[in-house]
């Protein structure tokens, strides 16, 4: 062969070898790393069902029109606070405004007559008979008189306790019909978790502690049971009950909450919560497998119980994983353990 041929053979090869990555140093060559382990431990732990519920104001109340009319302005806004006996809101009610003039023109005639006749009785021309006719027509046009005063006064919608306007139902220029809504007010001194739970589960009892969260506010805390309805509903199989919520909870009436109910004993698998560490979009850990490997393992979580956690899949009891592994442990890597 000629030497300028075999130039030509061996320069590719030269540069796909200088082309090439270097080769990954194999898990198995690293050093190995001392780590602590726990077994995995199945236990038999009461279930917990997660029941929806609304956070609501212990005193509320749906405020409705006795007499009809025109809403007037101005109107409150959403969320502003009132006192006991304030005036939420009024009603133009100008035939209920003439009514109580004519019982008060009725009552002024009246007295004038009544009047005139003790003094034409005391002087002898006139009779008691005609005097006491008249005190009757002034009872009749004074209570005729409260009534339509009581009347009138339904227009005006007073606050009956302390709160704030949780909702409005109508806006100034709105006609209201009698029993129509107008507002909700809700207390500010207490709330509570209202609840529907399955019938299955209803034996609750009174001054039980339930964990209950309120994702939209980031809480977490355990609730009360205040009542527990004594007949289910029959559409939905459910019985309601009403948790006392902790004074102080930065809660607010019409959230959302999920209420942790008891169910059946079931098993469960443990593991430490430092075991578990996020692997992107999913959780894993290290098993210390046989031969002193680390194995990572992807694993499903569930409830979490003080220093430890659920594990719903991925994992069998009895099996060895690390507790809190170091960020560089690599699956596969040689592990030193101990207990």
């Amino acid at each position: 062969m000629s030497p300028r041929l075999a130039f030509i053979l061996l320069v590719p090869l030269a540069l796909g070898a200088c082309g090439r990555p270097p080769r990954a140093e194999s898990p198995a060559a690293l050093p190995s790393v001392r780590v602590s382990v726990a077994p995995v431990q199945r236990e038999s732990r009461p279930a917990l069902l997660p029941v929806p519920g609304t956070v609501r104001a212990v005193r509320r109340a749906a405020l409705a029109a006795k007499v009809a009319g025109t809403v007037e302005p101005p109107a409150l806004a959403l969320g502003q606070a009132v006192r006991a006996g304030d005036v939420l809101l009024k009603l133009a009610a100008a035939e209920h405004l003439a009514r109580v003039a004519q019982g008060r023109a009725l009552l002024a005639q009246v007295e004038r007559e009544l009047a005139r006749e003790r003094q034409l009785a005391a002087s002898g021309a006139g009779t008691p008979d005609t005097v006491r006719s008249l005190e009757d027509r002034r009872a009749q046009a004074q209570a005729a008189l409260r009534e339509a005063e009581a009347v009138l006064d339904y227009a005006v919608v007073r606050a009956p306790f302390d709160g704030v306007i949780g909702r409005k139902f109508v806006e100034p220029g709105d006609f209201a019909g009698v029993g129509a809504p107008l507002l909700q007010l809700d207390g500010r001194d207490a709330l509570e978790i209202e609840v529907a739970v399955p019938e299955s589960l209803a034996a609750l009892a009174l001054g039980a502690k339930l964990a209950v969260e309120v994702p939209a506010a980031g809480l977490r805390f355990d609730a009360a049971v205040a009542e527990v309805s004594s007949a289910a509903d029959s559409a939905t199989r459910t019985v309601t009950a009403k948790l006392s919520v902790p004074a102080g909870t930065a809660a607010r009436p019409g959230q959302f909450a999920q209420v942790l109910v008891p169910a059946t004993a079931a098993p469960v698998l443990l593991v430490p919560a430092s075991a578990v560490s996020p692997f992107g979009q999913m959780e894993r850990v290290f098993v210390a497998a046989e031969g002193r490997r680390a194995v990572l393992r992807l694993v499903k979580t569930g409830a979490r119980h003080d220093d430890r956690v659920e594990i719903t899949s991925g994992l069998a009891a009895g099996e060895r994983i690390v507790v809190a592994p170091p960020a560089t442990l690599r699956d596969g890597q040689p592990l030193e353990t101990s207990p």
